[in-house]
């Protein structure tokens, strides 16, 4: 393995003709899925500078913020894993030192690469699991295969949240301007509030794909990226359950880059999409953060391990997975990365391939 870095980060990088993608050896964020052609990565970079986990301190590290999230925002970029947690711990978990998210988004990573795979490996002590997260590249080519393993290494059956924090920022993501597509289906507006009254969205409003109530009434299509000035949402969806494949896609008419994911509909049957559009004032957010994040995982909501437990369901379906003791839950899926003239309405991965329709 050749280490490179990454936004002044420790990393390692795969690449074949047409894509490169980069990962953290520090929390294990895909930080990068490069479109060589237009040299495009649609994932988030924060604008804040990036530091590796490992050595956050509060007192050193004060402009990160001083609370459970600190840590994690000190190190976040791209596509992080959520796991065991989808969102805060409880004020006890926090004041013992967890951070949001859980151990994943914040552990070191053993990583290794054999020619186009690449191998990463975290154990989380304080949960008892070891993850694993393979990603493959063809040699040519737009689809990266993943495979991701989650054992429990203890004797004790476990309810876990397991969510893909998937985040999109500028220059790909631009207001009014970039488009999305997915195969959500019953939707919801969360319950809590996180823009302080700058949203757009109805709060609690139930509705289906992509028509979301507003709050002076009317509705937004979020097929398109907000053009507001400033707004904070989160909506959590339903995968269709017809389909054994879901996804989302999302296309820049400027570059003509089209990104995205697809995964088994019973493995992730929830996305939660997240927007922060110049809201945050709070550091590091500092009002200049734009991004949205399409999370695909087992929980509707990101919220703590109690919340997630009293809520169980959302319009019938289970909220978290069950991994048995000594137990594995295996999970594949791709993301992928190309140029097209439109954004598609469909979208089938076999394989090494996509294919748009």
């Amino acid at each position: 393995m050749t280490e490179t870095t990454f936004r002044n980060r420790r990393a390692v990088a795969i690449e074949n003709s047409g894509m490169r993608v980069t990962v953290l050896a520090e929390g294990g964020h895909i930080a990068e899925i490069l479109d060589k052609a237009s040299g495009v990565s649609p994932l988030w970079t924060p604008p804040w500078p990036s530091i590796e986990p490992s050595t956050y301190s509060q007192a050193l590290h004060p402009g990160y913020g001083a609370d459970s999230e600190s840590k994690l925002l000190a190190g976040i970029m791209g596509h992080n894993l959520a796991l065991d947690l989808f969102g805060g711990p409880s004020p006890e978990e926090a004041a013992a030192g967890m951070t949001v998210h859980g151990e994943s988004s914040v552990a070191a990573y053993d990583i290794a690469v054999n020619g186009l795979e690449m191998t990463c490996r975290a154990s989380m002590p304080i949960a008892g699991l070891k993850f694993e997260r393979r990603i493959r590249l063809s040699p040519a080519g737009c689809v990266a295969e993943i495979q991701e393993t989650v054992e429990n290494v203890t004797a004790q059956d476990k309810p876990i949240a397991w969510t893909q924090h998937v985040t999109l920022g500028p220059p790909f993501l631009e207001k009014g301007a970039t488009q999305f597509r997915a195969t959500c289906t019953r939707s919801k507006v969360t319950e809590t509030d996180f823009s302080d009254g700058k949203g757009y969205m109805k709060i609690g409003a139930e509705f289906d794909w992509p028509f979301v109530p507003r709050r002076d009434g009317g509705v937004t299509d979020m097929r398109v990226f907000t053009g507001a000035a400033v707004s904070g949402e989160f909506s959590s969806h339903l995968m269709a359950p017809s389909r054994e494949q879901a996804y989302f896609m999302a296309w820049q008419p400027s570059s003509k880059v089209l990104f995205g994911y697809v995964w088994k509909q019973s493995d992730f049957p929830w996305m939660g999409i997240w927007e922060e559009n110049y809201c945050r004032q709070n550091p590091p957010w500092n009002g200049v953060s734009l991004t949205r994040g399409m999370e695909f995982g087992v929980s509707p909501v990101p919220e703590s391990r109690r919340e997630m437990i009293d809520r169980g369901k959302m319009f019938g379906v289970p909220g978290y997975r069950w991994i048995a003791a000594k137990g594995r839950l295996q999970a594949n899926y791709c993301a992928f990365v190309t140029t097209a003239p439109q954004i598609p309405e469909d979208i089938l991965w076999s394989g090494e391939s996509i294919k748009c329709s």
